[in-house]
């Protein structure tokens, strides 16, 4: 099992965008997103952010993420986060995280890295303290529907040196 990252490219995008199964997987990933997500949406994001990267299982794209805020010795947030259905529970979420931390110590020489999770996305929540990120933060949002959610923001709480 040979795992890489690099930079997304034109080529990844139908694949990334087979990635969520339902509105409810899509507003989690991307939440200004319509569904079903186009090609031209997810090229609009990328376009507005940072360092979106793929990571490859064995030469095969199996998540993406990226940032959508950064400051050179500031906060880096990490966006857009998504894994494969079919390699989700191995571990490949959190090295996709791991990779982005280290990108924003290193190219960004980020003081901090944090990113969002919705109170429905219970795998979410469940994931990011294992890597740890601590909630800071609570916002009320609204779904596609109009019911009220929780956004709930973690702060990456341990040393940035992995």
């Amino acid at each position: 099992m040979t795992i890489s990252f690099r930079p997304v490219n034109e080529q990844d995008i139908p694949r990334i965008c087979s990635f969520a199964r339902n509105e409810e997987e899509l507003f989690f990933f991307f939440p200004a997103a319509t569904w079903p997500l186009t090609h031209e949406q997810l090229r609009g994001s990328i376009a507005q952010r940072s360092d979106s990267t793929v990571i490859e299982l064995d030469g095969t794209v199996v998540g993406f993420a990226n940032f959508y805020r950064w400051t050179s010795g500031g906060t880096c947030t990490i966006g857009n986060v998504i894994i494969d259905p079919e390699v989700r529970a191995n571990g490949i979420g959190r090295h996709l995280i791991k990779h982005m931390i280290a990108i924003a110590q290193t190219r960004h020489r980020a003081a901090e890295v944090t990113l969002s999770c919705f109170n429905t996305n219970v795998a979410g929540l469940l994931f990011y303290p294992k890597l740890g990120f601590t909630p800071f933060s609570i916002e009320e949002r609204q779904d596609k529907q109009g019911q009220r959610l929780a956004l709930i923001h973690l702060r990456f709480t341990q040393e940035l040196s992995l």
